[in-house]
């Protein structure tokens, strides 16, 4: 399309926008993939709004001898890129459908304290022996020998005072015994 053409109605009006497109849609897409940070799909679809409204306003193609319609194309396109920055920037990051299949449910916080009290009062139930077994391994993560040598007992007796003291605790916490296997 070269200067001084315009758009109008009919069938006329889309060979004039499809020669509008070849003459200036490979430095509009060059500067849509620019803005939109290397992302081919939503350079196209710029590109694509801004040929919407050229067919829109065909009055802003009119262009006399010394102009061209490629400075209001470029212009249209770079604020259309603004604005799905800006609307992209305004709503929360899209997740797609097999992120939310994969994520984790985690409890609340509520159910997560409950739980702690629940797990606190049955590790009162047991024999001070026990507890102490389970303090020096889950809960301060000492490996066996390493409980052994700063309770004084050997590796066996703790892997045994280990074993007791959780099948205890399953018995006290019934609804939470698959969690402690």
């Amino acid at each position: 399309m070269t200067a001084g053409t315009t758009i109008t109605n009919g069938t006329t009006a889309e060979h004039e926008l499809a020669a509008l497109q070849r003459e200036h849609g490979r430095p509009l897409f060059a500067l849509m993939l620019r803005l939109s940070d290397g992302d081919r799909q939503r350079a196209e679809d710029l590109v694509q709004e801004t040929f919407v409204r050229a067919w829109q306003h065909p009055e802003a193609l009119r262009a006399d001898d010394f102009t061209s319609v490629r400075p209001w194309l470029l212009t249209v396109g770079r604020r259309l890129a603004i604005d799905a920055r800006r609307a992209r920037q305004a709503r929360p990051a899209e997740v797609g459908d097999a992120v939310l299949e994969n994520a984790r449910v985690s409890a609340d916080h509520a159910e997560r304290s409950a739980a702690a009290l629940d797990v606190r009062r049955a590790v009162k139930t047991l024999t001070p022996e026990h507890r102490e077994v389970l303090v020096q391994v889950y809960f301060q993560g000492a490996s066996v020998a390493e409980a052994a040598e700063a309770l004084g007992i050997p590796p066996g007796t703790v892997k045994s005072r280990a074993y007791y003291a959780l099948r205890a605790l399953r018995r006290v916490l019934p609804g939470y015994a698959t969690e402690l296997r």
